[in-house]
């Protein structure tokens, strides 16, 4: 399927949410950080109840383009739940789940916002699945749809964002709920989706709930080393020796690495799982997990404290205090650092995503990483070699905007809320200052990646129950000024 530059990808793919390659460093987008929720899986497994009932829609794989070909279609899978609505008698608002770059399932477990919130607003819920993942693969199978640039070329976000377009107008016509307001609800890469929508899709989502969404993280807009600069404090935050520990660590792990029989030793402090082949398989290792933990420091577990009080508490040296936090963050196993690993849908989908038009210029520069720079030239040779295509890093702020976001959106932008953790990393491409009345920025200090629209539970912190109330209070405006704005339309309509 691919050509030989992946091969040797493939030979050090981490364990970690965190997948890096090496010409870049693109930490993953995704609202569940599926390593680190390494005690929870029961939840991501366990079967949704019967409330959800699923359909297929008969998707069209080129929305943009009027060849033969481009009429093909596909069963595309959403997924409703009509427990709370209202009815399309009273114009109950739609609730709208934009899938991103995993299967949907687990989604409807773990995005509480939807369910927490569906019975005060009497809303439909429906969570639609991204195109080329789980159920919703174009071309009758995955191995055809993943075979070369000819398939994948219908995999990106602006057929996405019109496959919902299209789904949202066919489920509002088969309800008769023509007035049903729609919200649309994503994090992640989907919160970027969830944005994009609104913009170019005000006609069919009234309003967007943007969780964690990075739209400002393309075209150098950011600075490149804004993740691992968070990164970095958020580790120095909680401790100044554990961020000294883990910076002198990669000098001190190469040389071990270069003494006769050093490989051999870095796999005996780390309980490695096979032998590794060159450092940087533990360089990498340490690298993506440093930066998921910080992405996904949630509460109550907090793993960037977890690791950081691991390394502070061990006395055997520099490289076993990194042990130490490597064991304290995985938990109780039998061996740590490359384990065997099928790659996922999402690892073989993100890195077409990357290699297309999701350029994030992501690099490391003074923290408490090793420089990394972002080389687009680089880059460009390795996404050449995989597709046979080379990225368009330009592209997402050519079709979505994003440069000088402050004086142009608010021309013709509005209700979208852009909910931010400012420990999360990807925070730094976030918009965290109100761009008008209804562009709002929506952030806390301790937050973490997309925790706002995770379900709610009873150990939360009272800064994420009032993040949250403050968006459905947002929500709640919009609804309200649209049924207002409804009922004078009815009244006065004459056609």
């Amino acid at each position: 399927m691919f050509s030989s530059p992946w091969i040797p990808f493939l030979l050090f793919v981490l364990s970690t949410s965190v997948v890096t390659a090496l010409p870049y460093r693109f930490p993953r987008l995704s609202p569940i950080g599926e390593k680190f929720l390494h005690h929870s899986r029961v939840l991501l497994e366990s079967p949704p109840s019967d409330d959800f009932k699923t359909f297929y829609y008969n998707q069209t794989l080129d929305h943009f383009n009027y060849r033969p070909e481009s009429y093909t279609t596909f069963p595309q899978r959403y997924i409703v739940n009509f427990k709370y609505w209202g009815g399309a008698n009273s114009s109950a608002p739609i609730f709208a789940y934009l899938g991103a770059e995993a299967p949907i399932d687990d989604d409807l477990n773990v995005i509480g916002f939807m369910t927490d919130n569906a019975i005060q607003f009497n809303a439909l819920l429906v969570y639609i699945e991204h195109r080329y993942y789980g159920k919703s693969v174009p071309f009758g199978s995955r191995d055809e749809a993943l075979r070369n640039a000819s398939t994948l070329g219908y995999f990106n976000s602006a057929q996405a964002i019109a496959d919902y377009a299209s789904i949202l107008m066919h489920v509002k016509k088969e309800l008769r709920a023509n007035y049903s307001p729609v919200i649309v609800i994503g994090g992640s890469y989907g919160g970027m989706l969830a944005s994009w929508f609104r913009l170019k899709y005000p006609h069919v989502a009234l309003g967007a709930l943007a969780s964690s969404a990075p739209i400002l993280y393309f075209d150098d807009i950011t600075p490149q080393n804004g993740y691992y600069s968070v990164v970095t404090k958020d580790f120095r935050e909680v401790s100044e020796t554990c961020y000294e520990t883990i910076k002198k660590s990669w000098s001190e792990m190469e040389a071990v690495a270069l003494q006769p029989n050093g490989l051999s030793f870095l796999d005996q402090q780390f309980k490695t799982c096979r032998p590794i082949a060159r450092y940087l398989e533990l360089r990498d290792y340490l690298w993506s997990m440093y930066a998921s933990a910080a992405q996904y420091n949630h509460p109550p577990g907090y793993p960037v404290t977890r690791i950081c009080d691991a390394i502070d508490g061990a006395v055997n040296g520099t490289l076993g205090k990194i042990a130490a936090g490597v064991f304290a963050y995985r938990g109780n196993l039998s061996c740590y650092i490359n384990e065997p690993r099928n790659e996922t849908e999402t690892d073989v989908g993100w890195r077409w995503q990357s290699c297309s038009e999701m350029v994030m210029p992501i690099s490391s520069d003074d923290d408490m990483f090793p420089p990394f720079p972002f080389d687009l030239g680089n880059f460009s040779r390795y996404c050449n070699g995989l597709y046979g295509v080379p990225p368009r890093p330009h592209w997402a702020t050519t079709y979505y905007g994003g440069h000088d976001i402050q004086l142009v959106l608010q021309r013709f932008g509005s209700n979208v809320i852009f909910s931010n953790g400012l420990k999360d990393p990807y925070s730094i491409g976030g918009v965290l200052h109100n761009i008008s009345d209804t562009l709002l920025a929506v952030h806390t200090t301790n937050g973490s990646h997309c925790l706002d629209i995770l379900k709610a539970n009873e150990t939360d912190p009272e800064w994420v129950v009032a993040q949250r109330k403050t968006e459905v209070d947002i929500i709640k405006a919009w609804i309200s000024k649209y049924y207002a704005d409804l009922a004078n339309y009815k009244q006065n309509k004459t056609f």
